[in-house]
């Protein structure tokens, strides 16, 4: 293959210097299939061998795009600076430096820094945790390599590999198309294009955009239907993908709505504390004191008032909090997922391999017009074991869904079983216990062509060659359109008329079995002669009714997405009785009427109907891809916040739609994950209701840390407001505001973020999106609390006062009484309703626990070191002094606890009530 000479190189300090030869640029789509395997080498049939698949590794590199250059730690440590805070702060030092207050400058610049390294250490630490989102899932590729088909990493893909193009399948690399079957791409990462694009071999006249370049799939693309073989043309940045990032450069992480939100709210917090430090300027000059005096307070204040961390509280939250849900098998693809996750009304689930187990067996058979029970792999009838034979219909059964299947017979002998589908396992492996000689039978009867299911054809099709030099055709599918697909029978291996009385009987046995909660499938078959066209009528073989056991703890499950208000919506392929009798099992209605949907319902109404139906329905029979799409945006459009799970190819346009996609982390393809937003890495639903509670958790946490920095930031504010206006000296001086601002800020803050999940917290209904981080009931709440905290410190300096005079002695005082007041304030910001008194105690906060007692061991070293205690103007107290300085800072966190009153008793109540249920919440996550 021809290579420039062009290198990339990529080294550090200690490795040495790895060079990786880029990849030639040709119109691949242009070539004819020879040209382009004899330009990279390969074979249809062998691919390449392991040695050259490891030579051009080493020559090209891993196929992965390069990463996103990230800011370095110098530019983060940088960015603390480009506040207007810091601005202010700068101000201030020069006017210290100008009035002779050299130490003060120092001090000023010291809280700088020192402001500086906190928010780089939060912030890298964040950046770290969201960076490594794009690398959660890591795709896999089946290639042909060394004449047999192997699954590698798609890190490890070359050029000439051919891949094995299957539906739900990740596309690792830019790739010209030699086979296809019905083959669809899903290319809207690429092109912008909505709809999955039909892929062909023949390639154009002439040269055509990327989006008409039918011949070609990309990396990044999804397979959606049929499968193909391709070969690999351009891996890592030579593909077009890595072009797009090449060009786009380092993008940066676009803001949450939350962040977008507490943004604005410090934008506004800022104007307005502009203006209020600007009156205490202004009444501060006319009660006579110094002009640079006052201008020093006043920025200070500013500083101190301004919450400038409110950002950052939310982005190291929603960091920590990704990282918390990683260790409870949960992974966030998207930062928003985490605040959508706390506000969905209507959780729609997948039912196979969500609800239930997705371990299929084959339970029931009806063949020869009779009942078949099978029992531990063994056909029973009248509890007698028999042995399908040549003489009757189920050998012939038996055959067809060997041949009608797509999983691998020769992975039997492995360990983990069978590779392929639960469904397509369990069929099988009822057949090979029945003694049908599975390998024998392939190879006799060798596959043509593969017709999947599809949108309006809900059956597979196979086409077989046999001994006889005629074809096989072979059908299972739902039993309702095989059923009509057929006009004979093969009744003790003879082919019968199908009077309307036996298609009676058939649909009888089919419902009964689908009110038994089974799968059910209808088979059949026809031969035609080699030359002859594809059939139009079959023969009918028989129904087989499949058992797949709900998931344990699936009904507790509900009950808990029921209590916390959450909707739930079962979406299944099954039919309507199989559905009803999962749905009453799993009490999806919550002991009401339970409402099923037929999605033939759904084909004739318009959009306002199918809006109220969706919006009352519990259950969604005989869906298909594009009916679960048209459900969720039914209850998007009835204004709801939908959240999406599944794990099959059928489940990503949905997925894609739905405000929060979740899909199964292990048996999930990867077309599901990669449209998913959120990933259960453990494939159990249990861990979305962890999700959910985390999700509110979060988001909670956050308004928690808003509503104390708020508090006691406006508290702040008025004491200087009021010892300015009233003339009774400044109770704070400049340097203790910045210190004040350094000290109760950043630690309790940060800790409240970080709070464990309210006892109750999946008792309440979901959040409204729409709401304000910051609602009016709530702006009255701080503005009382902050009264509070400044009333009580106003009335300690007042003491202060009566003793000492205008004095530093008096600002001590208030000093001391104001930043206690605000540490026990954290305390108090725990929780809306639930106060201190409540029977039942909130769980223990050790991070607060910890950011408490260091704020404090800081306090208390400001007024006992030599020098720092100068600065900060802090006299030595007596035991009276501290005596009041302690009933002052306790009397709020009394007077608060105290008025959360009957919320308290409300909250106290339904905590002891939601205890049960949530221990067993409490398990599921340990």
């Amino acid at each position: 293959m021809t290579a420039t000479l062009n290198h990339q190189h990529a080294s550090t300090e200690r490795l040495p210097v790895q060079r990786y030869h880029s990849q030639s640029a040709e119109t691949w789509y242009l070539w004819e299939t020879e040209q382009v395997l004899a330009t990279l080498d390969t074979s249809i049939g062998s691919g390449l061998s392991s040695e050259t698949a490891a030579a051009r590794l080493q020559r090209y590199g891993p196929n992965r795009l390069p990463d996103v250059v990230p800011r370095s730690r110098w530019s983060i440590f940088i960015e603390q600076f480009k506040s207007l805070p810091v601005l202010l702060l700068a101000v201030a030092a020069i006017l210290s430096i100008l009035t002779g207050g050299h130490v003060d400058a120092i001090v000023i610049l010291g809280v700088v820094v020192i402001n500086a390294i906190i928010g780089y250490a939060t912030e890298s630490q964040s950046e770290t945790i969201i960076r490594s989102l794009k690398h959660l899932v890591q795709p896999r590729a089946l290639v042909m390599r060394d004449g047999t088909p192997q699954d590698i990493s798609a890190q490890d893909v070359v050029p000439g590999d051919v891949l094995m193009l299957r539906p739900g399948g990740y596309i690792p690399a830019d790739a010209r198309l030699i086979q296809t079957n019905q083959l669809s791409v899903d290319e809207s990462v690429l092109t912008g294009e909505s709809l999955p694009i039909t892929k062909q071999i023949e390639p154009p006249r002439a040269e055509v955009p990327l989006g008409d370049r039918t011949n070609m799939v990309y990396m990044g693309t999804l397979v959606t239907g049929g499968q193909g073989l391709a070969i690999a043309v351009a891996t890592a940045q030579f593909t077009e993908m890595g072009t797009i990032q090449t060009l786009v450069g380092t993008a940066s992480l676009p803001e949450t709505p939350m962040e977008q939100q507490l943004a604005r709210a410090g934008s506004q917090l800022v104007v307005l504390s502009s203006v209020v430090c600007g009156i205490v300027f202004a009444i501060g000059l006319l009660r006579g004191y110094p002009l640079f005096g006052m201008l020093k307070t006043s920025i200070a204040l500013a500083v101190a008032a301004v919450p400038e961390g409110l950002p950052a509280v939310a982005t190291t939250t929603l960091a920590l909090g990704i990282q918390d849900m990683r260790q409870h098998k949960v992974l966030i693809r998207r930062l928003d997922a985490i605040e959508t996750l706390g506000s969905v009304q209507s959780l729609c689930l997948d039912k196979t391999g969500t609800l239930t187990a997705n371990r299929m067996s084959v339970v029931d058979l009806y063949a020869d017009q009779t009942q078949f029970i099978v029992r531990e792999g063994q056909v029973l009838h009248d509890e007698q074991a028999i042995a399908p034979n040549h003489d009757d219909s189920l050998h012939r059964l038996m055959q067809i869904l060997v041949l009608c299947n797509e999983s691998d017979v020769n992975g039997m002998k492995r360990e983990s079983g069978l590779p392929g589908s639960s469904t397509e396992n369990a069929l099988l492996e009822l057949a090979i216990a029945s003694s049908i000689d599975a390998v024998a039978l392939r190879t006799s009867h060798p596959l043509l062509t593969v017709y999947h299911r599809s949108e309006d054809r809900k059956w597979m099709q196979t086409v077989h060659t046999t001994p006889q030099n005629t074809r096989l055709v072979a059908v299972k599918g739902s039993p309702v359109e095989v059923l009509a697909l057929c006009d004979r029978q093969l009744n003790y291996n003879t082919v019968l008329p199908l009077p309307e009385s036996d298609r009676r009987a058939i649909a009888q046995q089919n419902e009964r079995m689908a009110g038994n909660a089974l799968r059910v499938l209808g088979v059949a078959y026809a031969e035609v002669e080699a030359a002859a066209a594809d059939p139009t009528t079959f023969i009918w073989l028989g129904l087989v009714g499949m058992a797949d056991p709900i998931r344990k703890g699936t009904r507790s499950l509900m009950e808990t997405f029921h209590q916390a208000g959450i909707d739930t919506v079962m979406i299944t392929g099954d039919q309507r009785q199989t559905a009803y009798a999962i749905g009453k099992a799993l009490n999806l209605s919550h002991n009401g009427p339970l409402e099923v949907l037929d999605s033939a319902d759904l084909v004739h109404l318009d959009a306002e109907t199918i809006k109220t139906l969706c919006g009352r329905s519990h259950i969604f029979a005989r869906v298909s891809p594009a009916h679960k799409l048209k459900i969720v945006q039914a209850l998007q459009d009835a204004g709801k916040i939908v959240a999406m799970t599944g794990d099959g190819i059928n489940d990503a346009p949905a997925l894609k739609a739905a405000n929060v996609g979740v899909a199964m982390g292990h048996a999930g393809t990867d077309v599901a994950r990669e449209v998913a937003d959120v990933i259960l890495e453990d494939d159990d639903l249990q861990t979305m209701a962890i999700a959910i509670s985390r999700g509110r958790t979060i988001y909670s946490n956050i308004r928690k840390s808003v509503h104390f920095l708020l508090s006691t930031n406006l508290s702040e504010i008025l004491v200087m407001l009021a010892g300015t206006s009233l003339g009774i000296g400044q109770p704070l001086t400049a340097m203790q505001l910045l210190w004040l601002n350094l000290v109760t800020d950043i630690f309790p803050g940060l800790a409240l973020a970080l709070e464990p999940p309210e006892s109750n917290v999946m008792r309440q209904p979901p959040r409204d999106p729409s709401e304000s981080i910051i609602q009016p009931a709530e702006f009255r709440r701080i503005a009382f609390e902050s009264i509070l905290l400044s009333v009580s410190s106003l009335a300690a300096y007042g003491y202060g006062l009566i003793h000492y005079g205008i004095s530093a002695q008096a600002s001590t005082i208030a000093f001391m009484s104001l930043v206690m007041a605000q540490l026990l304030h954290a305390i108090s910001c725990r929780s809306k309703t639930q106060s201190l008194f409540s029977r039942s105690k909130r769980p223990v906060n050790y991070y607060l626990a910890i950011a408490l007692m260091l704020s404090l061991s800081l306090q208390l070293l400001s007024a006992i070191i030599p020098g720092l205690n100068h600065l900060l103007d802090i006299e030595p107290l007596t035991l009276l002094d501290s005596a009041v300085i302690a009933i002052s800072a306790g009397l709020p966190l009394l007077t608060n606890e105290i008025t959360k009153g009957k919320g308290g008793v409300r909250s106290q109540e339904s905590g002891v009530r939601s205890q049960e249920s949530d221990m067993n919440l409490e398990k599921n996550e340990s």
